[in-house]
């Protein structure tokens, strides 16, 4: 996968899907928007995007969530 990731997307494409992965782990843990903002790269609106997909989208981020806490 990971090779396959690095072929497919760019440098900025990648740091951009760690950034939301890194949020998707925040949201979950219960950690406040503005504390997410301050500690990943990104912004408000971004960790609020993220976090309705986690909580209300296909299901996708729940899935890997939940296997990363197996």
């Amino acid at each position: 996968m990971t090779a396959f990731l690095r072929d497919l997307c760019t440098r900025a494409e990648l740091e951009a899907l760690a950034h939301r992965w890194q949020t998707a782990r925040l949201v979950d843990e219960g950690v406040s928007y503005v504390e997410i903002a301050e500690r990943v790269p990104t912004s408000t609106p971004t960790v609020t995007r993220v976090a309705q997909w986690v909580r209300h989208g296909g299901g996708g981020y729940r899935i890997a969530l939940d296997r990363v806490k197996r």
